[in-house]
């Protein structure tokens, strides 16, 4: 194999270490100099250029990345098809594979868990729509950096889901852990199969196990084709139950029972988000047809041949008769209905009793812990949650319950009534963290939960923003903000999502808590800024950003203007005198008002003469700076309240003089030849 460390690509990528080695393909850390920045190149090897399948699959690669444009996806920047070398330049990412920070926890948390699937399949479905099957799904394909963020490579062997399908030519493909029973069998193979991926990996993170597992790759094989996995939640009791049917729903090996797209699966997840609690009731197809036993092996479409991973052993395919007993089950599913039926009809099952389930009695949850004990309980399971709400209280720990709503022993249908709990929060003070806003929605979720802030979502409709991209949070970033508070994260709607539309009305006239009743009636979000007004009177809208009749998102924040009366202020001007340098030297002035900037001007000639700064306040002795180049020059006190205002307690302080040096020419840039 030969190395290019140390060459120069085209006369413009400079190789500087090899980073990664696959099969068929190099990759390199490599200096763009034309753009100034550090690349990946992906340089197929020497030995397999004269070999048409591997150039085909790299060709494939390329192609696949180059129509594919997400935060998610490692983008392609430079692709080169040469007879005597072919490479694929990519974004360089920073950090580890999903599978070394597996193996680093073990288990990862659900939070994680959830939040790193999600932005799986959002790259997934980006690549889906545009007709792209990545085929090799596997954690050690994902890319985890240092800011939770997920990148999706190797698009190695990933076809487009409109031309080739077919499978059977291949002789490897994607990791035998991780195939879907269709690729292992060398059927057609579509996007489906990236989902049943997705389902082992995040099986793989919340276990810290690979559902199957075996001598050899072969027998791994014939495990996805026939044998179905232990449940997540017999090796870890903690996993939802939700969470697990999720996981089982994307393994399902019969392609129609499973999700039929990335965006389905987000969905899911959302829903599992908001309610922890949630258990979902997936439908699948039935199969109407006779019980059938299996056909010999020789019936069945030729494998894919498979290399093992570890000693490349290869064993034959030996299929397995599996009896289906799906008609049986659905007929005695009938029969119990009908005679659960009968019984109602005649008396059998009395609900006025407490047997039933609309006569179910709600336990006490008072002092109970919302986090600990109650939520992901599965005792609790059939009960319908609303999302708590928070009270600050630092009498009680946090999450501890302390209002319930039905009160205990009220009898109540647990599939239609929703219970109402108020928990406790602390009155703790945290701050907003910064690098939210265009961040990816689930990321931006994980980060304030984690902070203990409640979270509320809104979805809005903006073209040009990728699904999923946070484009505000409110309070914003730096704000401090009581551990418990709600922080509303407005982001980009998912495809698929729908967006509720309201009508907004005009708030103008109204008293401000009259106003934001109205428009939070309408399910608006209402923010309130106060200014001063010489016709409308204090505590009255004069105005509002969204105007009457407007058709806009359910969420949407209009902002209503509220009048504080007439501004009581009154101007002045400043007058000082500016020091005396050499050269007429220019210098930043800022001007401050009780702290407060109140005038900026970055070149100012030091020439020793007088300087002007025009102000407003109310104050007895508001606190007037002047400060050059970040040093105190002068201060003084101002009067507002006297006629006309006066200053007082004038200082003029000295500049601290700059360090000089010598004047030195820096050397040129040693550039080291590569060619």
């Amino acid at each position: 194999m030969e190395s290019y460390v140390g060459k120069r690509l085209d006369g413009r990528y400079e190789i500087r270490e090899i980073i990664g080695v696959g099969g068929m393909a190099v990759v390199y850390k490599a200096y763009d100099n034309i753009d100034d920045r550090i690349v990946a190149v992906k340089i197929l090897k020497e030995e397999y250029l004269a070999n048409e399948e591997f150039r085909r699959r790299f060709k494939n690669e390329s192609k696949a990345i180059a129509v594919l444009s997400h935060p998610n996806i490692v983008k392609v920047y430079d692709v080169s098809y040469g007879d005597r070398l072919q490479y694929i330049v990519m974004e360089y990412v920073e950090g580890i594979t999903l599978k070394e920070y597996i193996e680093q926890q073990g288990v990862i948390n659900q939070k994680e868990a959830v939040y790193f699937v999600m932005q799986i399949l959002r790259a997934l479905q980006h690549a889906h729509d545009k007709g792209v099957v990545h085929r090799d799904i596997k954690p050690q394909n994902i890319m985890l950096l240092e800011n939770g963020t997920i990148k999706v490579t190797d698009f190695g062997i990933a076809r487009f889901s409109r031309s080739e399908t077919r499978t059977l030519s291949d002789s490897t493909i994607g990791s035998v852990h991780y195939i879907s029973p269709e690729q292992a069998r060398g059927d057609v193979t579509d996007d489906k199969a990236d989902l049943y991926s997705v389902g082992v990996m995040f099986y793989e993170m919340l276990t810290g196990q690979l559902p199957f597992v075996a001598d050899s790759s072969v027998s791994v094989a014939i495990m996805q084709l026939q044998n179905e996995p232990k449940r997540p939640t017999e090796i870890n009791p903690d996993i939802p139950i939700g969470l697990e049917q999720i996981i089982m729903h994307a393994m399902k090996k019969n392609v129609a029972e499973r999700y039929q797209s990335a965006a389905e699966m987000i969905l899911d997840l959302e829903e599992f988000k908001r309610n922890p609690s949630i258990q979902f009731n997936y439908s699948y197809f039935v199969d109407t047809e006779p019980t059938k036993a299996i056909t010999k092996t020789s019936e069945i479409p030729a494998p894919v041949k498979i290399e093992d991973e570890d000693d490349e052993e290869e064993e034959d395919v030996k299929n397995r008769t599996i009896p289906v007993l799906v008609g049986i089950i659905a007929g005695l599913v009938v029969v119990v209905g009908v005679l659960c039926a009968i019984a109602v009809k005649v008396g059998w099952i009395d609900f006025n009793g407490g047997f039933g389930f609309n006569k179910t009695k709600v336990p006490n949850f008072i002092d109970m812990n919302y986090y600990e004990e109650i939520e992901g309980n599965s005792e609790y399971d059939k009960f319908n949650f609303a999302d708590p709400i928070t009270k600050n209280d630092d009498t009680k720990a946090p999450g501890t319950v302390i209002d319930q709503t039905p009160e205990k022993g009220t009898r109540i249908d647990e599939e239609k009534t929703v219970i109402q709990l108020t928990i406790a929060v602390s009155s703790e003070q945290k701050e907003i963290p910064s690098g939210l806003v265009g961040s990816d929605y689930a990321y931006v979720i994980s980060q304030l939960e984690n902070l203990g802030f409640t979270v509320k979502p809104k979805k809005v409709k903006m073209e040009g923003i990728d699904p999923g991209v946070v484009i505000k949070v409110t309070p914003g970033s730096g704000t401090m903000a009581t551990v418990g508070e709600t922080v509303t994260v407005e982001y980009n709607a998912y495809e698929g999502e729908d967006i509720e539309y309201v009508t907004v009305k005009d708030a103008s006239g109204l008293s401000s808590a009259n106003a934001k009743k109205l428009l939070t009636s309408l399910g608006l979000d209402v923010e309130i800024v106060e200014e001063y007004s010489d016709t409308v009177g204090a505590g009255t809208v004069i105005r509002q950003s969204v105007s009457d009749g407007t058709k806009v998102p359910s969420g949407t924040s209009v902002k209503i203007y509220v009048s504080k009366g007439v501004d009581p202020s009154v101007e002045t001007t400043v007058r000082f005198r500016l020091p005396t340098e050499s050269f007429l030297k220019l210098r930043k002035v800022e001007a401050k008002l009780n702290g407060k900037t109140v005038k900026t001007d970055d070149n100012v000639r030091m020439d020793g003469l007088y300087y002007n700064v025009t102000v407003k306040g109310s104050g007895a002795s508001d606190k007037f700076e002047v400060y050059i180049d970040g040093q105190l020059y002068y201060n003084c006190l101002i009067n507002f309240a006297s006629t006309p205002p006066k200053t007082y307690n004038e200082e003029t302080h000295s500049l601290k003089e700059e360090p000089t040096s010598e004047s030195t020419t820096p050397s040129e840039p040693i550039e080291e030849d590569y060619d």
